[in-house]
């Protein structure tokens, strides 16, 4: 099924029947704390980082010169203010991208870095999706459909863009063309679909759902093809995966544990549990997985730091907040 996008200029958030398994959905994009089994563990100034970690030193150049946005919050309810950064692995060059009183959702990096999309949430308004150009340094507002409008994810190409919303009154998964806003809803079931990440051939894309029990979701892969989904071999509570670009790897939060599966055989490495709920987000070449941390309490509200975890040595290091806030959705891009 076929429609444009519907785009208004303000409109009031919609009342949705399964909006407790949608929260619980859309707000895990990002990852989770320390380990104990760590060989080490590095809490450094972000400028000092570079020069003294041998982890950061190994990293292949694909990894080494990327970047990871992401969300760090201050204050609490109408006091919230939610900021968008981006920042290099070694914890150099921390950049500004976006900055609202309300709540910045999910960032999701174009396969060549130049693109970043991700919502945004003022008060009394719901879930808007926008698009940062990294060369143009211009945000654009791409999906304002009424409803809550969340976990971008760009094709391979950078044609088009996976995302879920409530504009039908539930929680399905749309796939928009960037270039004329075409947009294809791909799921009509009655149960919760969101965070939808297209694999990096572009020919399928895994997601959540709990269209097999309410409140209990588990992750599939949809194939362009057939039109179908089948389920991703895992156990328990499983949501927001992310495929590495190899296909080999999907990152995803098993329980409340940050995660890693080798799909070939279903070998998992449970990084840690912080009770933020978030998954693990894999490196471009998937040999480091990115995720938060939350650490004491700082003032009235939790401090956090992102954790950078090589996983084929089993070593990590921390790269602090800017301003002590809670650290939410990294995503490491090229």
């Amino acid at each position: 099924m076929s429609k444009m996008l519907v785009s208004k200029s303000s409109v009031n958030i919609r009342t949705i029947s399964n909006i407790t398994a949608l929260t619980t959905f859309i707000l895990l994009t990002g990852c989770q704390t320390l380990p104990s089994t760590m060989s080490k563990t590095m809490q450094a100034p972000a400028s000092n980082i570079s020069a003294s970690n041998p982890l950061t030193a190994r990293m292949s150049a694909i990894d080494r010169q990327g970047r990871i946005a992401y969300v760090e919050e201050q204050g609490v309810g109408a006091a919230k203010i939610s900021t968008l950064y981006s920042i290099r692995p070694d914890g150099s060059d921390r950049q500004l991208i976006d900055q609202l009183n309300g709540y910045i959702y999910a960032p999701a990096w174009s396969a060549d870095g130049q693109l970043l999309g991700y919502s945004k949430q003022a008060p009394r308004q719901h879930p808007k999706i926008y698009i940062y150009d990294r060369k143009s340094n211009i945000r654009n507002l791409v999906v304002n459909a009424e409803g809550s409008n969340m976990s971008a994810s760009f094709s391979p190409d950078g044609q088009k863009l996976l995302y879920s919303s409530t504009v039908g009154g539930n929680a399905d998964i749309y796939e928009m063309r960037l270039s004329d806003g075409k947009t294809t809803q791909l799921t009509t079931l009655p149960s919760t679909e969101v965070q939808p990440s297209y694999a990096s051939d572009g020919q399928s894309f895994v997601y959540t759902s709990d269209k097999v029990r309410a409140g209990r979701p588990r992750i599939y892969r949809y194939n362009f093809e057939t039109a179908s989904a089948t389920p991703v071999p895992t156990s328990g509570y499983v949501a927001s995966p992310q495929l590495s670009l190899d296909g080999q790897r999907m990152a995803y939060l098993n329980g409340r544990k940050a995660a890693v599966m080798t799909l070939a055989t279903g070998q998992v490495i449970n990084l840690a549990e912080t009770g933020l709920d978030e998954p693990a987000r894999l490196s471009p070449s998937a040999q480091y997985a990115v995720y938060p941390t939350k650490l004491s309490q700082v003032g009235v509200q939790n401090g956090g730091s992102l954790v950078i975890h090589s996983l084929s040595g089993n070593t990590s290091y921390a790269i602090g907040s800017k301003v002590g806030g809670v650290v939410r959705s990294p995503i490491w891009g090229r």
